[in-house]
């Protein structure tokens, strides 16, 4: 069993930055593709930024290419997801997300894990 923990959303206005956490548990958080995704209100839940274990290759959303990076440090069992340039259409529950095996992916149905997610609203 894997537990994840987000942290660091919050409200922010447009134009502006946040950096979100997630803490995972467990031994084998290096081996692990680690994802964030996020749900608007009356939305389906999307993928926004994806890290790979091993190698670290990241892939992103178009949506948020260019403003987002997702980064990841083993040591501490923590992926990040650092949003610069927000905009209102980025107010969301943002969720962790772990891949225990396959490798990285972009689709919900490939993760195994997931936080309760943090919200973030963007204000104009």
């Amino acid at each position: 069993q894997v537990q994840l923990v987000e942290s660091g959303g919050g409200p922010v206005h447009a134009g502006g930055s946040l950096r979100l956490s997630c803490v995972a548990s467990g031994r084998s958080f290096s081996s692990y593709a680690m994802a964030w995704f996020r749900q608007a209100p009356g939305k389906e839940r999307e993928f926004v930024a994806v890290v790979n274990s091993g190698d670290g290759s990241t892939y992103y959303a178009d949506s948020v290419k260019g403003r987002f990076t997702i980064s990841r440090t083993n040591a501490k069992n923590t992926v990040y997801l650092q949003m610069n340039s927000l905009k209102p259409e980025d107010t969301a529950v943002y969720y962790c997300a772990a891949r225990i095996f396959g490798g990285w992916a972009t689709r919900l149905s490939d993760y195994h894990y997931w936080g309760q997610g943090t919200q973030v609203t963007v204000s104009s």
